[in-house]
C-alpha cells in the first residue's frame, strides 16, 4: 500500500486586484500575499489589502509582508487585514521577533536570504522565534534597486536541498511554473512562493500564470 504524498502548498504573493485574488483562489493557492512595503511595485495599503481579501475564504490563509516595519505600521496591518500571518522579510533580529509575537500574538514567517553556505547558518538564530522560514534569493551587492524579494532572482538550490530547519519552511526566488517542478525535486519543499514568476511586469499578476504556476507545483 503507497501512501499519499501532501500536496505541495503554494502562496501567491503580491496580489493587488480582484481579478488575480480570484484567479489565485479558484486556482487552489493555500496562502495570498499582501505586500506592504513602500518601495515594491506590488504595494498595496492596508484598506486595500484588506478589501481584495473579504471574498477569500477562510481555509486560504492570509499573509502580511512587511519589511523592517514598526509597531505603529504592524498595527495598523493587524487590526485592519487581520492576517493569519506576518511575513517578516527585512532585518528583524530574533529580538524583534519576540517582541512581535509578544505584542501581537500571531504567526511569524521570517525569511532568510540565501546566496552562500553561511546564510543558512541563520537557521539556528531563528529557530527559537519564527513559526515559519522563507528561503529566498539574497540579490548581489551589484544589483541596483533591489527590493528585499520579489526581484526574479533564483539561487542554488542544491544549498537547502536536505535542510531539515525543524520549521515548517517555504522556497521562494525566481520560481516560475517552468521551473518549480525541478525546485521542489531538489529541495524536497513542501511549499512554494512565488511574485514575479506570475506576473506580465513587475506588480501586473496574470491570472493564467498563477494558474499555471498552482497546476505545475502540484503536479509531480
Amino acid at each position: 500500500m503507497t501512501t499519499q504524498k501532501t500536496p505541495v502548498r503554494v502562496k501567491i504573493c503580491g496580489l493587488s486586484t480582484p481579478e488575480t485574488v480570484a484567479a489565485a483562489v479558484e486556482a487552489g493557492a493555500d496562502y495570498l500575499g499582501f505586500n506592504f512595503y513602500p518601495r515594491s511595485p506590488r504595494y498595496v495599503t492596508p484598506e486595500e489589502a484588506a478589501a481584495l481579501a473579504a471574498p477569500m475564504p477562510p481555509s486560504v490563509l492570509k499573509v502580511a509582508l512587511t519589511v523592517d516595519a514598526d509597531d505603529a505600521t504592524l498595527e495598523h496591518i493587524v487590526a485592519t487585514l487581520k492576517p493569519d500571518i506576518l511575513q517578516l522579510h527585512g532585518n528583524e533580529t530574533p529580538e524583534r521577533l519576540r517582541e512581535i509575537k509578544g505584542r501581537f500574538g500571531i504567526t511569524l514567517m521570517k525569511a532568510i536570504a540565501v546566496a552562500a553556505p553561511e546564510d543558512l547558518e541563520r537557521i539556528e538564530i531563528y529557530r527559537d522565534c519564527a513559526d515559519l522560514l522563507l528561503f529566498d534569493a539574497k540579490p548581489p551587492t551589484s544589483m541596483t534597486n533591489a527590493l528585499p524579494g520579489g526581484n526574479g532572482l533564483v539561487f542554488d538550490w542544491s544549498l537547502i536541498a536536505g535542510q531539515k530547519p525543524d520549521l515548517p519552511w517555504m522556497l521562494s526566488g525566481g520560481l516560475t511554473a517552468e521551473n518549480v517542478g525541478e525546485a521542489i525535486r531538489t529541495t524536497g519543499a513542501e511549499a512554494v512562493d512565488v511574485a514575479s514568476g506570475v506576473e506580465d511586469e513587475p506588480g501586473r499578476k496574470n491570472p493564467e500564470l498563477i494558474r499555471k504556476f498552482v497546476r505545475a507545483a502540484r503536479t509531480l
